[in-house]
Order: C-alpha cells, then structure tokens, then sequence
C-alpha cells in the first residue's frame, strides 16, 4: 500500500488493526467512518490531503486525588474517547488547528513565548507545546491539522491533557522522527498549559494520555517519573468503570485548585520544603501546631489526605498486582472518603444550594447499594465522578444515573492500551 493515500488506506483495510486494537469498544466500522470524516474535513479545510492521523486519549484517575503536584503516586489511565486529528506538515511558520464546530486557531511560530491574552486557551496550549519542542532541539514547522474530539469536555477526563499529548505527539511525530519519548511529551504538555495555559497542573494527566493503559506512577523526581505499566480487566473482574457527570461546569474552579496548591505549600514552607512529598510525614505530626497556624485547619487537613493517599495509590496498584479486586475497590471507596473529608475538594468553598459532585455521589452509593465503589474523579468540586459498577446492575445503574441527572450523564469508558500515537504508523 506504499504510496497510497491515507484515505485510500484506510478504505482498503490498512489501518483496521490499529484501530481494532484504539477503538474496540466503538467498533470497526464506526472507527472507520470516524477517521473518514476527519480525512475528508482536512481535505474540505485545507484543500489537500492529509499526511498522516494522530490519536490521544481522555485520562481517567484510578488512584491518587491531588498528589501529583506534591511529588506523590498516582494510579491512572488512558480511556476509549480520544482527540483524533488529520495533518500535514508546510513551511508556512504557522501552525493552524481546525476543531469540528470551532473557529480555526492560528498560531504564528515566530513568537513561542507566552501571550497574555492567550490564557486560558487553546491557542496558549499549541504555542507552549511548539515553544517547548523547540526549545528542546525539535525542529517545529508549519501544520494544518483538523480534530475532532468525543473526550466531552469538563468530563474529568482531561479533555485538555489529551489535547496537548496529541499536539506533542503530531509535532514529534512530523518534525522529529519520534525522538521525544511519551513521558517527555506529557512533560512538554504540563509546561504549556504551566507556562502558557496558566494552570498549575501536575503532570498525572497528561502522563496517562500519552503513556495510555494503566500506569503507576511515581513523580518522586518530576524530571524523571517512574512510570509502571499494570494490568488490569475490568470485564474479567465482572465491573464497568462509569464516569458520571454532575452536571456542575468547573470553568469558574480556577481559585479552589489553586487553593488546594497554595495551602500545602503554606503547610510545607513551615519545614522549609516545596513539595509535601520532602516533609516526612512525622515532622509534619510533630509540627500540627504551627502547620495550623501558618496554613489553617483546611490546609492541615488536606496534607493528611495526601500523606494516606500516597499509600494508597501505591497500595491499589498492589492490589492490582495480585488479583485482589475485592481490596482494590475497598481502597477506592476509602480514597473517595478522604477526598471528602480532608481533602474537601467536592463542595466550592460557601456553596449551599448547588452542591451537585455531592448529589452525584450519594446517589450513586445509593444506586449500588454497598457493591462496586465511586469517588471524585480528578480536581474536583465540579465535573464528574468515577464508579465502578458490577456488569449485571450496569444498565440499572446507568437508567438511575440519567433519569436523575440526564440523559448521556453516566459514560461508561474502557481502558485503552496505548495513548498518543500515530495511527498510520502503528505495526
């Protein structure tokens, strides 16, 4: 098939095993019909064929609430929903983005460095992604490239983190023949939407949309995670993993995630550290008093949370590790309390009536009635929650889910084995 065009590959059956093993769940036809369409809206868009199809997945957190940017563990992976975009390389000096159903983004790259009026959008992610590749000796050029997305948006399943994989992964894939790695490439994405973006993320996102399958992580030294691969089967161990949207949009949140940050960092400049991670966790209980003091009782409480939730996503990978499902879930359940109670990161800071992860999670406790488990899922305070539902109440649970929160509310996700790729290349 050398010398084919993609779409012409993609008729003859060229790229089935790839998206066979990508798109499972969604089946093979509707995998195809769905790369069809992003070929087509590139040639309609750009008036030329596409040179190749990149995919990043959503991100789901398994295990690990708020610990990444401490320097902690996390469990995470990579989901069946991804960006999925068709590009090609030029010598323009300009990078233009066509999401379906949004304006065309364009980006000039000879200024890589941050615009303020850029904050808080995706132009800020393409310009931090390329900036940061070129700082790193990847020689960015021009692209076009079109994308469509079924990551939804604010689902928790890091919509953003899989947008600036698939950034990284085209521009490594185009200009670097592959030479960044995937942790690199989650590392490129943290620093646009740090630097850039204006977000002060960890790097769990990302890692586990460019990683994709089940990773351990341990970001003891951020510049170099240790990432270990778990294998784990949902289907097999009898459970769906749903994530369930509360219907609560977290684009006003920005000030309680960065609360959460700023707190432990009070907490942490009473021991003269960054990070909680270099506080041992007796000097911490030694010094209470004076962590009071400097950070308050809120932020106090959220360093105990994510003291036991290190050991906790360490100890669910181990429970991974050894088959033991039923401990598994048992930690989550106990990983969902802590964020609660210490952590505090379901309900906005003086909200009363519009208090919906909250509702989100009683009902679905409700719903499963002691089987299965369901926690926050990522930052919080808004945006969704993850459960995981035994396959015989899944469409029970999926109907009391939506009569009470809508239709489309409870998504239920696969995991996906590999994440940022390029699809035309894929043995």
């Amino acid at each position: 098939m050398e010398g084919q065009t993609l779409t012409a590959r993609l008729r003859q059956g060229g790229l089935d095993k790839t998206l066979e093993t990508l798109y499972g769940g969604l089946g093979l036809e509707a995998a195809r019909s769905r790369c069809a369409g992003v070929l087509e809206g590139f040639a309609r868009t750009f008036g030329k064929e596409a040179e190749a199809l990149f995919s990043a997945p959503g991100r789901t957190e398994i295990g690990g609430n708020h610990t990444d940017h401490q320097h902690g563990r996390v469990l995470a992976a990579g989901v069946d929903l991804d960006i999925l975009a068709a590009a090609a390389a030029n010598d323009s000096g300009v990078i233009r983005v066509q999401s379906e159903g949004y304006p065309l983004i364009t980006v000039e790259l000879d200024r890589l460095t941050p615009v303020p009026e850029e904050e808080n959008t995706t132009a800020a992610l393409i310009r931090g992604v390329a900036a940061r590749m070129r700082e790193l000796g990847c020689p960015v050029g021009g692209v076009e490239a079109y994308m469509v997305s079924n990551v939804p948006g604010g689902s928790g399943l890091s919509s953003s983190a899989a947008f600036e994989v698939l950034m990284g992964t085209m521009l490594n894939g185009l200009f670097w023949g592959g030479r960044a790695t995937a942790v690199e490439i989650a590392q490129i994405g943290q620093y646009a939407e740090n630097v850039f973006f204006g977000k002060p993320c960890g790097l769990m996102d990302q890692t586990a949309s460019s990683v994709g399958g089940v990773v351990a992580i341990d970001f003891l030294d951020p510049a170099s995670p240790v990432v270990e691969s778990i294998s784990l089967d949902l289907a097999a161990n009898g459970y769906a993993l749903c994530i369930l949207d509360s219907g609560a949009d977290h684009a006003d949140l920005t000030d309680e995630y960065a609360a959460v940050t700023r707190e432990l960092k009070a907490v942490c400049g009473c021991f003269g550290k960054a990070v909680l991670r270099e506080v041992p966790e007796e000097d911490f209980l030694a010094g209470l008093p004076q962590a009071r003091r400097a950070a308050g009782d809120r932020g106090v409480l959220r360093a105990f949370h994510i003291y036991e939730e290190n050991r906790r996503a360490a100890a669910e990978a181990q429970a991974l590790r050894e088959g033991d499902f039923a401990g598994f879930l048992r930690l989550v359940r106990e990983s969902g309390r802590s964020s609660a109670m210490y952590l505090q990161n379901i309900v906005p800071a003086g909200a009363a009536e519009h208090q919906e992860m909250m509702v989100t999670l009683a009902l679905a406790e409700r719903l499963l009635e002691g089987r299965g488990a369901v926690r926050v899922h990522g930052g919080g305070f808004a945006g969704t929650a993850q459960a995981y539902v035994p396959l015989e109440e899944l469409e029970r649970f999926r109907a009391g889910i939506e009569a009470a929160l809508g239709e489309g509310s409870c998504h239920v996700v696969t995991i996906r084995p590999v994440g940022g790729v390029r699809l035309d290349e894929v043995k």
